[in-house]
């Protein structure tokens, strides 16, 4: 697991690094998945339709509902690998 937290930590700060700014879907699915690994499932009340950003990031955090900190530190990590081409 300690392994693993560190190349979750490296693929965080290559993540701020890459020389290509993502798309806004590519974005939303590295804020879910950081904010499942990092802080689990997500809580709280869903935000208003004024907020359009919030909301977004609220539904793409909400739809990793379930998947374990490990799994979605994977999925992070393997996204991040895919962006630095």
């Amino acid at each position: 697991m300690a392994d693993l937290q560190k190349q979750f930590e490296q693929a965080v700060a290559d993540s701020k690094a890459l020389t290509e700014r993502p798309d806004n879907m590519t974005l939303l699915r590295l804020y879910a998945l950081y904010k499942q690994a990092s802080s689990g499932d997500v809580e709280g009340e869903r935000p208003g339709f004024t907020d359009m950003v919030g909301r977004a990031k609220w539904d793409a955090w909400a739809a990793l509902k379930g998947t374990s900190a490990p799994d979605a530190m994977q999925r992070y990590i393997a996204l991040v690998d895919d962006l630095k081409g």
